[in-house]
């Protein structure tokens, strides 16, 4: 079977070397050295100022809507994972959707400030399969009207934009490090701001507030990343590069074949990462002939992202069409590292013989 991804595992005995090293201590989670480690690695392949390491993607986005005091609305895309606007009702916030551009995928920022109103408080936006948001031009908007901005950046490892790391931008970014993704620790994920305050507050908030052992800061959770986890993510780490290399060679295999079809447009001055391939069919009728000759020769695409998130049964119906018409109309094809290309070609055959 050849799934739209899988996970990357490194030698199992280089895991159980890094391991070892909690493992002979007995310190396997409480931010042991791994996590420490893992924080100064990270810091320094990505060249950013500070990083706090969770335990999973999910939490970050929560933290860091608590952490900025938001409330009432936030203005967000109906296109990402469910998680980004899962995170904005479990934080008692109401999401104001903003449809997307048609090529980049990202929230259109032509459209964020018609919704606007007295109760917007922060934009939370997602770069979409490592492809960055119209960073500038939403970062002026926030100043204008005195909104924080947090980017869901969940599939942005190692995307720069403009020279910089994408995780730079805004005032908090988030990462995921789920298996499925370029860079992995099983589950995890991370927290970036470049605002010294804010991220010693995010530190106190993912840690249930402590301030030492006995002291607290102030309100808390536990979003903590584990030693097993960290020593995941320092043995995958030495082979990023190669991993964003033979995504690559697949990448461009199937941006020749497909050059018929609607294909991701990468934001101009951006080094992209290779996370997700997503193909944009002329409607769903075409897509759903494709899927179903996919399955029939064992090859597992996704629709993602699907359902457009404004459907959602919690929240109220809107309609944003440009998002609906994607959403019902988008395929992300299977994309690894170690990607077979007999594989490639029996994909590239079956679309294409199924679109006639």
């Amino acid at each position: 079977m050849i799934n739209v991804t899988k996970t990357f595992l490194p030698p199992q005995e280089e895991y159980n070397a890094i391991l070892k090293r909690a493992w002979d201590i007995g310190w396997i989670t409480n931010r042991g050295i791994l996590v420490k480690e893992l924080e100064e690695s990270l810091k320094e392949y990505l060249k950013v100022p500070n990083i706090i390491a969770t335990t999973n993607g999910t939490l970050p986005l929560q933290i860091a809507i608590k952490a900025m005091g938001l409330s009432d609305e936030i203005i967000t895309t109906p296109f990402s994972y469910v998680a980004t606007t899962s995170s904005i009702v479990w934080e008692g916030c109401i999401p104001v959707f903003v449809d997307i551009h048609p090529e980049y995928l990202t929230i259109d920022e032509t459209k964020i400030e018609t919704a606007i109103t007295s109760k917007t408080t922060g934009i939370l936006a997602t770069h979409v399969f490592g492809n960055p948001c119209a960073v500038e031009e939403i970062e002026a908007i926030a100043k204008k009207h005195n909104l924080k901005v947090i980017y869901d950046a969940a599939h942005c490892f190692g995307v720069t934009y403009k020279g910089k790391s994408i995780f730079e931008y805004g005032d908090v970014s988030t990462c995921s490090f789920h298996a499925t993704k370029l860079f992995h620790t099983g589950e995890g994920g991370a927290l970036f701001t470049q605002d010294e305050m804010l991220h010693q507050k995010m530190f106190y908030h993912h840690n249930f507030g402590h301030k030492g052992k006995e002291d607290f800061q102030g309100l808390g959770i536990n979003a903590k990343m584990s030693e097993m986890q960290a020593a995941m993510g320092l043995t995958i780490l030495p082979y990023i590069d190669e991993i964003k290399k033979d995504r690559e060679r697949v990448v461009s295999v199937y941006l020749e074949q497909f050059k018929e079809l609607q294909q991701l447009k990468i934001r101009e001055e951006t080094q992209w990462n290779f996370s997700y391939f997503p193909v944009i069919f002329e409607d769903e009728e075409i897509l759903l002939k494709v899927q179903k000759a996919l399955l029939e020769n064992d090859i597992v695409p996704r629709r993602y992202f699907y359902p457009s998130l404004e459907s959602l049964p919690y929240l109220k119906k809107t309609n944003l069409k440009v998002s609906r018409n994607i959403a019902s109309q988008i395929l992300c094809l299977p994309l690894y590292s170690g990607l077979k290309q007999s594989s490639i070609e029996l994909i590239v055959k079956t679309i294409k013989n199924a679109k006639g």
